[in-house]
């Protein structure tokens, strides 16, 4: 079966205009799937996995952020905040009317699935959290902020290509010069022949009060409210952000937990590899049998 996928546009509670991608499913036996990227990324990051997870009629949703993507941008930098996103979510959740769903949520994403567990938990059916968890890395932390709002400007997008490969090459070392280019047509867009990121810059200043020389609060409370749901993690083997310490944590707080190593990828594992995709779609498939124990 193939699925249509169709761009959707949904109104936040302050006006600003949210994109999504839903895969249309129709088997109303399976549940739905929400993918929520990373700080900086898009809904294009989930086209694999969202098209072969919806190959058998599942409804799949991959969201662009405010300031992401087709999402509107804001004119105050001050709402690119996990609080204002989080409502997003909800509003989306809303909208399409597609909860209880399992939740994809790369690196921000899977902050976001967290904090939405904490104050939503009938939302979440299951969860997979890629390359993220409780306790943040400063180094991870660090280098993320150094490079957030602050790419330089490529020529074209072999030269885009190629500074993706100098800034993250160390954590992708297979990659090759044609994943490069892929990487950059998704994370660049010509704007009147320019290339410009598929984000808005002032998203810089969502990180300007992050001090890794600081302790980092960690996010204990908000992964305990996934506690009733399954769960999976998936963790790049060259993660800086995601280490193994806190992955053998996550497993004494959550029995059953799954996890998944990525080898030879770091912060954030792609999600788009064949075997790394069956993973995936054998665990939503399991959420579809599993009951929620949601505390009441």
């Amino acid at each position: 079966m193939t699925s249509i996928v169709t761009s959707r546009f949904i109104t936040a509670a302050d006006g600003l205009v949210l994109h999504v991608r839903d895969y249309g499913g129709a088997d109303k036996a399976r549940l739905p799937v929400i993918c929520l990227p990373g700080l900086t990324r898009t809904a294009d990051d989930f086209a694999a996995l969202a098209t072969a997870l919806s190959a058998d009629g599942r409804r799949v949703i991959a969201v662009d952020y405010r300031g992401r993507g087709r999402s509107g941008y804001d004119s105050d930098p001050a709402k690119y905040s996990l609080p204002v996103e989080l409502g997003d979510v909800i509003a989306i959740l809303a909208a399409l009317q597609c909860e209880p769903a399992v939740f994809i949520g790369t690196s921000r994403g899977g902050i976001l699935t967290m904090l939405l567990a904490a104050v939503r938990p009938a939302a979440i059916a299951g969860a997979v959290l890629n390359d993220i968890g409780p306790v943040l890395e400063p180094a991870g932390l660090e280098r993320i902020k150094g490079y957030v709002g602050k790419l330089p400007q490529p020529k074209d997008y072999d030269d885009a290509a190629a500074i993706l490969m100098r800034l993250f090459g160390p954590q992708f070392p297979r990659l090759t010069l044609e994943d490069w280019r892929n990487s950059a047509r998704r994370g660049f867009r010509d704007s009147d022949g320019v290339l410009v990121p598929t984000y808005d810059v002032a998203l810089m200043q969502a990180l300007a009060d992050v001090d890794v020389s600081k302790p980092i609060p960690d996010l204990w409370p908000q992964f305990e409210a996934l506690k009733g749901v399954p769960l999976m993690v998936v963790r790049g083997a060259l993660s800086d952000l995601l280490s193994p310490e806190t992955v053998e944590a996550m497993a004494l707080r959550h029995p059953g937990l799954e996890t998944l190593v990525v080898p030879d990828q770091g912060h954030a594992p792609l999600l788009a590899e064949a075997d790394v995709i069956a993973r995936i779609a054998a665990f939503v498939r399991r959420c579809d049998t599993t009951p929620a124990r949601h505390p009441s």
